[in-house]
């Protein structure tokens, strides 16, 4: 079997682009923007109407800006700060969907993918390489797609689960060596340490846990020193379980799915987070169609669904994606786990917010 890859120069890469394509990009901190950011300075003459999917992307995308967009155009299922200005000026599409469902996009023909950008780990010695730190949507775009375009960087984290790409299965392959994007947690407010204790008070022993990234999320894992059992079935996880694993507070031996592992579909934060999670099988990346599966999540016991707002109303309405008719974020996978934690034995779906902004506005209408 061959092993090797086909190792190209970043031109004759993007030359696998062309004109009216639908491509996809990795996102998150694995976005491939080496790759991407090429593709559009030295083409955006030559192409028209090629169409970018992707989920949350980081640093800059070229794609999104003029005068490269002119040859892109932009179908994000999540509004990230990269594209967000694009969406909201008409210059480029948002599909409200499910974390669960985007795959759906790619392995029911609705989206069919003519390439797949993404970013990968240098291959082990059986030709297969890891997607890293983000699984989530990439696992389907690359079987689903025509063409995969790889910038094979050191950096990369091997990952344990399903996040394998063997480099027969890579059409070209380009060396970058470059960290990927990293995320460090900012200090903490007042208001957020004392809503931290407040959602901690909630969690039970043997609860098993979603929580995203941010300083509410990192407020609630620091108050939870004195729990026990505690697993993690999520569809990201910052550098705030890191402490809970090393005390063998987060140990996941309650769970029935998973049991005794952290299951992800991807993660962002700290060099230091990327070097536990490097080669390490107490941690699994799938796709978030299998952990965003509302089926899947209710099996565990005590699901505890940790998540923030933008507004709520006195009717218990909430608001997350959006402000007013801007979109600021998207779906993503939140509604996934709220319906999960409701139908899990002893579950908690809990919203965790601060009653008024910075500026001193009301967040209750």
């Amino acid at each position: 079997m061959d092993n090797s890859f086909k190792k190209v120069s970043i031109e004759e890469a993007i030359s696998i682009v062309k004109s009216g394509d639908r491509i996809f990009m990795q996102g998150a901190a694995m976005t491939p923007n080496t790759l991407v950011n090429a593709l559009c300075e030295n083409r955006y003459k030559e192409l028209e109407n090629v169409e970018v999917i992707s989920i949350h992307t980081d640093g800059e995308v070229k794609y999104a800006i003029p005068p490269y967009n002119q040859a892109f155009n932009i179908n994000s299922c999540f509004v990230g700060g990269n594209v967000r200005k694009a969406v909201n000026t008409n210059k480029g599409d948002y599909i409200p969907i499910f974390l669960s469902e985007i795959g759906l996009l790619f392995r029911r023909n609705i989206l069919p993918l003519d390439v797949a950008i993404v970013q990968v780990s240098p291959p082990d010695r059986h030709g297969y390489c890891s997607l890293g730190v983000s699984v989530d949507v990439t696992l389907p775009a690359i079987q689903t797609a025509k063409r995969v375009i790889a910038q094979v960087n050191p950096h990369v984290p091997r990952t344990h689960g399903d996040g394998i790409i063997h480099v027969r299965n890579i059409d070209y392959a380009i060396d970058v060596n470059d960290p990927i994007h990293t995320y460090n947690p900012t200090e903490l407010t007042e208001t957020d340490k004392l809503i931290g204790k407040h959602v901690a008070e909630l969690i039970e022993d043997g609860a098993t846990l979603q929580l995203g990234i941010g300083n509410i999320p990192n407020a609630v894992l620091n108050n939870l020193q004195n729990h026990k059992r505690l697993g993690v079935h999520t569809e990201m996880f910052s550098d705030g379980i890191l402490p809970l694993v090393e005390k063998g507070i987060i140990t996941g031996e309650d769970k029935v799915m998973n049991v005794r592992k952290i299951v992800t579909a991807f993660a962002a934060g700290s060099q230091k987070l990327y070097d536990f999670i490097d080669d390490n099988p107490l941690v699994q990346f799938k796709e978030a169609a299998y952990i965003n599966d509302t089926a899947v999540i209710r099996r565990n016991p005590k699901v505890t669904a940790i998540n923030s707002a933008i507004e709520i109303d006195l009717t218990g309405q909430i608001c997350a994606d959006s402000i007013g008719y801007r979109h600021f974020s998207g779906v993503g996978g939140q509604m996934d786990f709220i319906r999960g934690a409701r139908l899990s034995e002893g579950g908690k779906p809990i919203f965790a917010l601060s009653s008024q902004t910075g500026k001193g506005i009301s967040k209750i209408t």
